[in-house]
């Protein structure tokens, strides 16, 4: 990584597709009445209260993509599944990584 990049905290950017095809599983942690509202095809539904307790039901050797509404939640995830080891990506808000998939 360049001096410059490091300074200005740019990384180079998530290919969210590429992902998906290789396997990616796609966790939206906003509440169930957030995702009954809209969400993206093949998303699992794990709010963010229960991830801890169901974590231990994803495999490691599998990419993990994070959503919620506004990328906050799903910060917070991607700290706690990437520090139990799992390979995980921040999605975002929901709405703009479905964009990202089309």
């Amino acid at each position: 990584m360049s001096f410059l990049t490091r300074i200005l905290g740019l990384k180079p950017k998530t290919d969210y597709k590429n992902l998906v095809k290789q396997g990616a599983v796609i966790i939206d942690v906003r509440t169930k009445a957030e995702f009954s509202t809209g969400h993206i095809k093949n998303s699992k539904n794990i709010p963010l209260e229960s991830l801890q307790t169901k974590s231990s039901s994803f495999k490691k050797d599998k990419p993990i993509i994070v959503c919620c509404a506004t990328g906050m939640r799903s910060g917070t995830a991607r700290r706690s599944l990437k520090a139990q080891g799992f390979q995980v990506y921040n999605g975002g808000g929901w709405i703009s990584l479905n964009k990202k998939l089309q």
